[in-house]
């Protein structure tokens, strides 16, 4: 009985929609689907099994089925191997798409929700949504849960929270409702805080831990952003957290690192090949990204008197070159001297 008036309260709050508003905001934030997903593997892995053998009839192929069956086989297996991979990133986009704070956009919306509110707004409601709330709570902070479970309860928390505001502005709640809504207000502030912290802890320390192992440049850097969207997604909410404000400090340093390491390598490889201006004006390049605020002071002025030097002594060998000796030559040539 409790966990039905806590679904008619929530359903009654904040996402509380017009017919067609509620239709317009599913068709463009589309939950992902592992059905979907597999029945379109199945499908493709079917047409390529039609397309193929097709193609061996009309080359005249004795057992076409053989070989269209074995490409058929194997796409459905790469892609029921590369499943978990790619829900797991499909639902990570889904929720960073859709932020997490997400507020009543129409008037008519707000009216209803205000109707609804002042013929369904009981105390059973207030203490069945609190007890649903409090059980997605121990429930999302067990060990072994996943940072989806936290924002999931930092979204009820969110709609208890707008549409209790909304009760109270009404004016139509007695004095001792309205002390116990305050009371529940505040228990569920913190715990909205601490949800939505946990979660963008938890998601930007998996993304950064994934843009790690990455091996290109590009998709580390990608993927350490997606890190960053999570915590400036947080601290849209709570600017002033310390926590949020330092683990965007040690994704930009991350990111910043990358983009030295890149270039610096590019920079080892020209001057390798003899390309000692080009290799020059890559290590300049790995000296923008290294005076970024991102970086450490210790960090930044140990790595750029690396770079200088290895800058120094690609002009030597310049000047070498352009005076016609190699540097071996020059070095022998001072020695002797």
């Amino acid at each position: 009985m409790g966990q039905n008036s806590a679904d008619q309260f929530f359903h009654q709050g904040s996402r509380s929609r017009s017919a067609d508003d509620f239709r317009g905001r599913h068709a463009r934030a589309r939950m992902p689907s592992s059905a979907g997903y597999l029945a379109a593997a199945i499908v493709i892995a079917a047409g390529l099994f039609f397309v193929l053998w097709w193609m061996l009839v009309r080359s005249g192929d004795e057992a076409p089925w053989l070989p269209a069956g074995l490409a058929a086989s194997v796409v459905l297996l790469v892609a029921l191997s590369a499943r978990e991979v790619v829900m797991r990133r499909a639902w990570n986009r889904y929720l960073l798409d859709n932020g997490i704070n997400q507020k009543h956009t129409s008037t008519h919306s707000r009216s209803s929700s205000s109707r609804s509110h002042k013929k369904g707004f009981s105390a059973s409601f207030h203490s069945a949504a609190l007890r649903t709330i409090q059980q997605q709570s121990t429930d999302a902070d067990l060990p072994g849960s996943t940072p989806e479970a936290h924002l999931e309860v930092a979204h009820l928390c969110h709609d208890y929270l707008s549409s209790t505001d909304e009760a109270m502005r009404s004016g139509r709640l007695g004095s001792e409702k309205g002390i116990a809504i305050r009371a529940g207000q505040e228990r569920v502030r913190a715990l909205h805080k601490h949800h939505l912290l946990t979660w963008a802890r938890g998601q930007s320390r998996a993304l950064t831990h994934e843009a790690q192992q990455r091996a290109r440049t590009f998709d580390k850097i990608e993927t350490a952003n997606k890190a960053l969207e999570c915590i400036d997604s947080a601290l849209r909410v709570y600017p002033n957290e310390p926590e949020l404000n330092e683990s965007r400090i040690v994704i930009d340093e991350f990111i910043a690192s990358v983009k030295v390491a890149h270039w610096v390598e590019l920079a080892e490889r020209s001057a390798f090949k003899g390309h000692y201006r080009r290799a020059i004006d890559r290590y300049r390049d790995a000296l923008f990204y290294l005076n970024q605020d991102a970086v450490k002071e210790e960090v930044r002025s140990a790595g750029t008197e690396k770079i200088e030097r290895q800058i120094a002594e690609l002009q030597s060998k310049m000047r070498s070159v352009s005076s016609g000796r190699s540097p071996k030559n020059d070095a022998a040539f001072r020695k002797d001297q």
